[in-house]
């Protein structure tokens, strides 16, 4: 009679849930007519809603195993005082209840159902580098196969502990751990496993997190070490996470800036050294620059000393080098005016040896009035240093001058072209430290 009832009428099927326990086996029987019409009745499950304070295993010496997967949704913060990683994670666990079974098509065709997760036993997977307790929001749902399979989704917002190198920021590439596993459950009870492959996890996490704030997910990798405690074992899943930061914001609002303010303090080197501008100019662009690191402070991590620090630790004292001897040549220049001091024999030697035609010198002083950032001096008097160094160091038959063998009018010449030394010298020190930065920048961004 039970095939043959007329169709529309009302019929009783028979969800069988077996609770088998050691030595011992019973069978439920329950009512779950018009499940497919009318919803499902609560009272029907009672007897497996009461079983929740247990581990729902036939025999308690076979270990639950739960799998695990993740979707890493965003990247919150990257705290690098305090070293920590703020994400938000949608976790998902499955593990099988065999007190659960059903025939979809004794049940209307109905294979899954929503319960209420504080009906049900769940795992205490936690993850070990959180820091934070775990704030589930409370009247989740986990699905209910007609298998004895339990799907259980939640989200979590996880602030673990991480590693963080911030030298090379902000071309940084930090590597943080995520290790699932059991507080309470050893091995001997619970077993881990993955619900998906390691690469669809990154997969779908990195399409996730691509357009989302300032950093951008690598990769993905696993590892499943065993955990000891005492003289427990248990099992665990750790998950390397790989992430760079987006370097734009700061390369445009932080690097960019400095590289033109520096640059601008180089191309004054092209204002005549006898200029009463070129200190002016110097002070002004060295002030604009302390004022652009003081706005600019809150964008570098707070601890640490990173690369770009040593960066704008070397332009700032270029800039004060530059400063300090823009006033010495200012000094020099006002000398050679009124009473040129005598000259060290090394230094003496240094000038014969750069100008000297036939010998080569790092600052070239033979063309010293066509290079980058030697103007021709025209202090009243004076001889140009080219013809200093043909006619008066080159045949030594000057007229001498007491012990220094020189002239007042040579010494001064000596003097400015010493100056001009400085000035070519420090003007090709610039420009090979913004050369050397550039490549830097290009390299560290491409890798």
């Amino acid at each position: 009679m039970e095939g043959g009832w007329p169709a529309g009428r009302r019929f009783l099927l028979y969800l069988t849930v077996n609770l088998l326990l050691p030595g011992r086996s019973d069978t439920f029987t329950i009512n779950c007519s018009g499940f497919d019409r009318h919803g499902v009745d609560p009272a029907v499950f009672q007897t497996i809603f009461s079983q929740k304070d247990f581990r729902p295993v036939i025999n308690y010496s076979i270990p639950t195993r739960v799998n695990i997967s993740f979707t890493v949704s965003a990247i919150l913060d990257v705290d690098a005082q305090l070293q920590l990683l703020t994400s938000f994670l949608w976790l998902k666990l499955i593990w099988t209840n065999p007190f659960i079974s059903w025939d979809p098509e004794k049940c209307g065709a109905i294979s899954k159902l929503a319960v209420t997760t504080e009906n049900l036993w769940l795992p205490d997977i936690f993850i070990v580098e959180s820091t934070d307790v775990d704030q589930t929001p409370e009247g989740l749902s986990a699905y209910l196969t007609n298998d004895g399979h339990i799907v259980y989704n939640k989200p979590m917002r996880v602030t673990s502990i991480c590693n963080l190198d911030i030298f090379y920021f902000p071309f940084d590439q930090q590597n943080c751990t995520l290790t699932f596993s059991s507080f309470l459950y050893t091995v001997e009870n619970m077993l881990l496993g993955m619900e998906k492959e390691v690469w669809e996890i990154a997969d779908t996490s990195r399409d996730i997190v691509r357009t989302q704030g300032e950093w951008e997910l690598l990769g993905i990798n696993k590892a499943t070490p065993k955990m000891s405690v005492g003289s427990s074992l248990f099992d665990q899943i750790m998950f390397y996470v790989a992430i760079r930061r987006r370097p734009s914001l700061y390369v445009i609002n932080l690097l960019v800036p400095s590289s033109f303010l520096i640059s601008i303090d180089a191309l004054s080197f092209y204002l005549p050294a006898e200029s009463e501008n070129r200190a002016p100019f110097k002070i002004t662009l060295l002030l604009g620059y302390n004022v652009f690191l003081l706005m600019m402070n809150k964008l570098l991590p707070a601890s640490g000393t990173p690369l770009i620090s040593v960066y704008f630790a070397l332009c700032l004292s270029l800039m004060v080098v530059s400063l300090l001897e823009t006033i010495f040549i200012t000094y020099l220049l006002h000398m050679a005016t009124t009473q040129p001091p005598p000259m060290p024999r090394w230094l003496y030697s240094l000038l014969l040896h750069c100008t000297t035609p036939l010998k080569s010198c790092p600052t070239a002083l033979q063309k010293e009035n066509t290079g980058p950032g030697l103007m021709p001096t025209h202090l009243p008097g004076l001889k140009e240093p080219g013809q200093l160094v043909g006619k008066e160091l080159g045949s030594r038959e000057a007229e001498l001058n007491g012990d220094s063998g020189l002239t007042s009018t040579q010494l001064a010449d000596l003097w400015v072209q010493f100056s001009h030394m400085m000035d070519t010298f420090l003007f090709r020190l610039y420009l090979f430290f913004l050369a050397s930065s550039i490549i830097t920048v290009i390299i560290l961004w491409n890798t």
